[in-house]
């Protein structure tokens, strides 16, 4: 049950996963603050293959508030970036290394609208919920020397032969 208006904040709706699209697919994100380093370390990621060391959808948005859902494969290095929204993350599995914490299923952490962030996934990766103060959002990302993204790449690089056979880490509890 959903409101016809897309402004009206709903009273109440149901979303599925099954029915989520892609963060490619939608408009809900906006990069900000490029410049020609970051432009093309970006696309040196893309190159050695960023998109296929996760996945990322759109499970519900309305006016305010939007959810998502990420799985970051093993090792995949996300850039340091930060958000103009305010994010709350749960680990539904895996695990994930922010700063000197180890975080894993049931864990979680918050990060303020215009706060600089990121984590490694641990060895099974990690899927994130990610709550969000608003419906659009950007994206800043950070590393603004080619430095950086020459260690993205190089990640990436390194990681990407594990990740085709990769399942996401809630498949793998009980499994030895």
């Amino acid at each position: 049950m959903t409101t016809e208006n897309s402004t009206e904040t709903p009273r109440f709706r149901i979303y599925r996963a099954a029915d989520a699209p892609d963060y490619s697919e939608t408009s809900c994100m906006e990069v900000v603050g490029m410049t020609d380093i970051i432009a093309d370390g970006i696309a040196r990621a893309g190159k050695a293959g960023d998109h296929e060391g996760n996945v990322v959808k759109l499970l519900f948005a309305m006016p305010g508030m939007s959810l998502t859902y990420a799985w970051f494969k093993s090792g995949f290095p996300l850039p340091l970036h930060s958000h103009n929204a305010d994010c709350l993350y749960y680990i539904i599995a895996g695990t994930l290394k922010l700063g000197t914490e180890d975080l894993g299923a049931g864990d979680g952490f918050f990060v303020g609208r215009d706060v600089p962030y990121n984590y490694k996934p641990g060895a099974q990766g990690v899927e994130v919920l990610e709550f969000r103060t608003a419906d659009t959002f950007d994206i800043r990302f950070l590393g603004k020397t080619t430095a950086f993204w020459d260690k993205t790449v190089a990640a990436l690089e390194a990681e990407r032969p594990n990740w085709a056979a990769q399942r996401p880490p809630h498949e793998l509890v009980g499994v030895k």
